[in-house]
């Protein structure tokens, strides 16, 4: 059955319907099996995959040798797999990466994105829809297994990974993904786009807060840089939230602007962004002496105008 989805139709910061059900097309999946699948993962992230158990999930990123992201995901266990879930658009470029490694081991890598259907369920009623629909699901555990996938639960917001889920909402009004993306922006989440791959330390994008690095795990790629960042300090950039008004298109490709007295200069790299009417809802890296309330436009749009919003969480290191 062919599904429509629409598109959202409140205002950024108007709050949610009480059951919002978003199509999650701009996600994937990377799925590791093998008898080394996990060891192999474990040895290329900051997360410790080697303690992950079934009933939980959790963020990580993926490094370059420097200690550069070239990835950040949810990992979680799928059936036989550990399932890494990212930004298609970063899974497509990271895949290679890791590929190059693998061969070493006994693991396998495939992209299984098109093997399932993932949807974003949030509001109010979500818990509640979800227990009449789902037999398995438990609102209260991290991961619920289901006939043929999972749920993770993410505070009040749910993520379904399944084969069918089209079945689920024959009779419900999907939005798109940028319903989801302006939840996951609101929550400071790190959804690292492919155009910034290589460029950010996993620190630079807040995933010490979030529970996405392990420094107690031993080595990974980057590891040493990673550390060195929490032990020795000189990290001078983090990820924050941003809310205004644009009238041209916006990107991970376009440039932030920071107002000073006198004008503006070059402040910020934008991560995920969501545009609604007019207005704008976006995280982007910048120093991390950033105050609430600081002030940025786009670049080629002068009548733009951003500000600062508090994080949702502290940005102390976690052990």
């Amino acid at each position: 059955m062919s599904i429509c989805v629409s598109q959202p139709d409140w205002p950024l910061d108007a709050g949610i319907p009480d059951l919002l059900i978003s199509r999650l097309s701009h996600l994937g999946l990377l799925a590791v099996t093998g008898e080394q699948g996990r060891s192999f993962i474990h040895g290329q992230v900051t997360t410790d995959i080697s303690s992950l158990t079934t009933e939980e999930w959790r963020w990580g990123a993926h490094c370059d040798p420097k200690g550069k992201m070239l990835s950040s995901f949810r990992t979680f266990t799928l059936g036989d797999a550990l399932i890494l879930m990212m930004p298609r658009d970063t899974l497509a470029a990271d895949l290679p990466q890791l590929k190059k490694y693998a061969v070493f081991s006994k693991a396998e890598l495939v992209d299984v994105s098109d093997d399932y259907s993932l949807l974003g369920v949030a509001g109010t009623k979500a818990a509640t829809w979800l227990a009449e629909q789902l037999p398995g699901f438990n609102a209260e555990q991290q991961v619920s297994v289901i006939e043929g996938g999972v749920v993770l639960q993410d505070g009040e917001r749910f993520i379904l990974v399944l084969p069918k889920a089209e079945a689920l909402c024959q009779q419900q009004l999907l939005v798109d993904a940028s319903a989801w993306q302006e939840l996951e922006i609101l929550a400071a989440y790190p959804n690292l786009p492919a155009a910034h791959m290589g460029q950010f330390v996993p620190q630079m994008c807040n995933l010490q807060a979030i529970n996405g690095i392990s420094f107690t795990k031993g080595c990974y790629m980057g590891q040493e840089t990673v550390a060195r960042m929490k032990y020795r300090g000189g990290n001078k950039r983090a990820l924050y939230i941003l809310k205004g008004k644009a009238t041209v298109d916006v990107s991970p490709e376009t440039s932030l602007e920071k107002a000073l007295d006198g004008g503006f200069r070059k402040g910020g790299s934008i991560i995920e962004a969501v545009q609604r009417n007019g207005e704008l809802l976006l995280t982007a890296v910048l120093a991390n002496d950033t105050e609430v309330g600081a002030k940025f436009r786009i670049a080629d749009d002068e009548n733009s105008e951003l500000t600062v919003l508090p994080l949702p969480y502290s940005l102390e290191e976690q052990e």
